[in-house]
């Protein structure tokens, strides 16, 4: 049975109501892990109040942060101070420059790219090889396709059909998620897996960036964040002093 993920439910988490009003909503539309985007410097106490509301609708949190850093150099900053706070780091491109640098960071685990302005999505053939060596992941947001209409949104389909054929030839993970801000934003995932054959995406591959793939992210920086971890493949094993 595939355990269904969104990585990006973007609620008002200063507004505790709205939040559980989407996360439960996200438990009824079949999803069981959800990823809410914070600030860098989000306090502990905010982390654990999302993490409480989460438990108690029975559906698994992960705390990620989304950068957005003008330049190269900023990114590594924000990297360097945050990376280790958070379980899932996005970056939103918004120049060649911190695209590349972002694609070939194996701290980065999404890159993200704005939806209201085509010229400024630079996932291509040179981004997506540096992606595959870094283990980093494509994601693509629903909601502006569901919130966009005329030429902006033809234009974004036609862009995401490109990246997408680009992402499978180099062997690049797409992640799916809802980039949602309301409940009206909100689908289950298999709506989302049929909206998604729009920019030629299979459905076995839909699926899969509904499920799998974020999960492994998720499964990967957890063990990463775990105190026992050392390397890949190397934990620390504590034992008991024998009598």
């Amino acid at each position: 049975m595939r355990r269904f993920v969104d990585l990006r439910l973007r609620p008002s988490i200063n507004d505790p109501d709205q939040v559980e009003r989407m996360i439960r909503k996200s438990s009824e539309l079949g999803y069981r892990l959800v990823g809410i985007p914070l600030p860098p410097n989000a306090t502990r106490d905010k982390v654990d109040q999302l993490q409480r509301i989460c438990s108690d609708t029975k559906i698994d949190f992960v705390a990620r942060v989304d950068f957005a850093p003008k330049t190269p150099g900023e990114l590594l900053q924000d990297l360097r101070r945050f990376r280790r706070r958070f379980g899932v780091v996005s970056v939103t491109c918004i120049s060649k420059r911190v695209t590349r640098q972002a694609a070939k960071d194996r701290r980065v685990d999404l890159l993200l790219f704005p939806a209201t302005d085509i010229r400024k999505r630079f996932f291509d053939h040179a981004e997506a090889e540096l992606a595959s060596k870094a283990f980093s992941c494509l994601e693509i947001e629903m909601a502006p396709l569901l919130s966009l209409s005329g030429s902006s949104r033809i234009h974004l389909l036609s862009r995401l059909r490109r990246e997408v054929a680009i992402a499978k030839k180099s062997n690049v993970p797409v992640v799916i998620s809802s980039g949602a801000t309301n409940q009206y934003l909100m689908r289950n995932p298999h709506d989302y897996a049929a909206l998604v054959t729009l920019f030629n995406m299979p459905l076995p591959y839909a699926l899969r960036a509904l499920s799998e793939d974020p999960l492994a992210i998720v499964e990967r920086n957890r063990e990463k964040l775990s105190p026992d971890y050392v390397a890949p493949g190397i934990r620390v094993v504590r034992r008991k002093n024998c009598v």
